[in-house]
């Protein structure tokens, strides 16, 4: 039977995986105000979330997303292309091109199908795409649907970015360049001024992912673009609504041009229904929040840089800190020794980042105390550390 043989399929699939000890498990957590969460009846302290600034429990964000819930109802009824564009919608764009620095905005229904319609709308066969080689997985993705050619540079190496823009550019008509603004798995930051500069003297178009940048670095906490002294000159700069600012959605800031062209033939725009009213209006009320309160911007980073310091490591660019541990079932331990001890803290496993990098990932958010940090440094010191040199 048909069904027997998919069963044995899928049961064979996780078994190897169980072997390896990657297989992923959905396990019950109720997320709460400040960085709280409750697991099988425990209180604990998250550190893996990426819900930087707290805004998802902001009262003024949540009293945005119920009133418009109440005016307009749950949900938006179809794609935007034909029930039309909501009035939240039109004002959600104009508040992040204003807040980007761009001339227009679209936004999606998440930042996995922005990717994926943004790359294959301004890409096809005869072009080039240079991603970096830890770009996130839409990114790439997104790239295969495009039909163009691909290749990837080195992480922040510049000199392999332009090493492959000088044996591959002529023969491209058009050429987009990929990065993540701050990796999601890395905390690091791209070089983006400089990547903007090379850029733009190969005729190329630069394009940043900023789901883990906006919010939380850069002048203001306007993203990865604006962490130097001026805005970094990106023509398409992409992001997601889900961290920082505490909603739902994904968007991309760029020209007037290019965001009619992908409000015209984006796949994932056009196909999807439009986001819900609550959640545009929670993503409204977290930008005027975050642009009313840049001191509040700044502490995700700086509580993470608490932590480095406590533990003797290098000043992190973002919230996120990655200890890199290499093996899987000794990452999987460490977090349980952590859960057992009142945090969460998440193992990271192939394939979300290469083969032998396996982690705990740290994030830190602006309502993480400075108690809670410092203990958890200490677990770390004297609890995993140990346990890493010995391997």
């Amino acid at each position: 039977m048909a069904k027997d043989t998919l069963d044995q399929f899928a049961k064979a699939k996780l078994d190897a995986l169980e072997a390896q000890a990657l297989r992923r498990r959905l396990v019950e957590t109720d997320r709460r105000e400040g960085a709280l969460a409750f697991r099988d009846g425990r209180r604990l302290i998250s550190f893996c979330c990426n819900d930087y600034l707290n805004l998802s429990q902001n009262e003024e964000v949540k009293r945005a997303a119920i009133e418009a819930t109440e005016k307009y109802g749950t949900g938006s009824g179809a794609s935007r292309l034909v029930s039309g564009n909501h009035p939240l919608f039109r004002e959600l764009e104009r508040r992040l091109a204003d807040w980007k620095q761009a001339e227009d905005c679209v936004v999606f229904g998440s930042g996995y199908m922005a990717n994926m319609g943004i790359v294959p709308t301004l890409m096809r066969e005869g072009d080039l795409i240079l991603a970096d080689e830890l770009s996130h997985a839409c990114l790439l993705s997104g790239s295969k649907l495009s039909g163009a050619r691909i290749e990837i540079f080195r992480h922040n190496d510049m000199d392999h970015l332009r090493a492959l823009l000088a044996a591959h550019r002529n023969a491209a008509q058009h050429c987009l360049i990929l990065t993540d603004g701050i990796f999601s798995m890395d905390g690091d930051a791209a070089p983006v001024a400089e990547m903007a500069d090379i850029a733009a003297s190969h005729d190329a178009w630069l394009m940043t992912d900023d789901a883990h940048g906006i919010g939380v670095v850069g002048h203001e906490g306007r993203g990865s673009s604006f962490m130097g002294k001026t805005k970094a000159d990106v023509p398409l700069q992409m992001g997601t609504l889900s961290k920082a600012v505490g909603a739902y959605g994904g968007y991309l800031c760029a020209s007037r041009a290019v965001c009619d062209l992908i409000r015209t033939r984006a796949r994932t725009l056009i196909y999807s229904t439009g986001l819900p009213p609550g959640t545009a209006a929670a993503a409204i009320a977290a930008l005027d929040f975050m642009r009313a309160n840049p001191d509040y911007c700044r502490r995700p980073v700086e509580k993470a840089r608490a932590f480095t310091r406590a533990l003797g490591l290098p000043d992190p660019a973002s919230p996120i800190v990655p200890l890199i541990l290499g093996d899987a079932e000794l990452t999987l331990a460490a977090s349980a020794l952590l859960e057992k001890e009142g945090y969460l803290v998440t193992g990271i496993r192939p394939p979300t980042v290469p083969a032998g990098t396996a982690r705990l990932r740290f994030t830190f958010t602006a309502e993480h105390t400075d108690a809670d940090i410092a203990r958890l440094a200490s677990l770390v010191r004297e609890r995993i550390l140990p346990r890493r040199a010995a391997e």
